[in-house]
């Protein structure tokens, strides 16, 4: 596997890792606003569509968007320290071009 391939790949999975509660929590909002549902941390709403109560789901998602406060500074610490180290590996190595 070519390197900048798999620094690409690694450095994704930091970046899906890092959005994904954020992701979640907007996709919780959009699904609640396309059906008229109300969405809030506050308590679960219900949210029939098409006979079903995604209610509790919907609040789940939503109130996971609180994680990337902590999964946002994580992902750019763990870039930082995967870029520092793949930085110093090159210059350790004499391979830079």
């Amino acid at each position: 596997m070519k390197p900048w391939l798999r620094h690409g790949l690694v450095l994704g999975i930091i970046a899906l890792l890092s959005f994904s509660p954020l992701l979640l929590a907007l996709l919780a909002g959009a699904f609640a606003q396309a059906n008229g549902c109300t969405l809030h941390e506050g308590y679960v709403n219900p949210c029939v569509v098409g006979g079903r109560d995604y209610g509790e789901t919907l609040y789940t998602l939503g109130v996971m968007g609180w994680f990337s406060l902590l999964t946002l500074p994580g992902g750019m610490l763990a870039t930082g320290l995967y870029l520092l180290v793949v930085w110093f590996r090159r210059a350790s190595s004499g391979t830079h071009k």
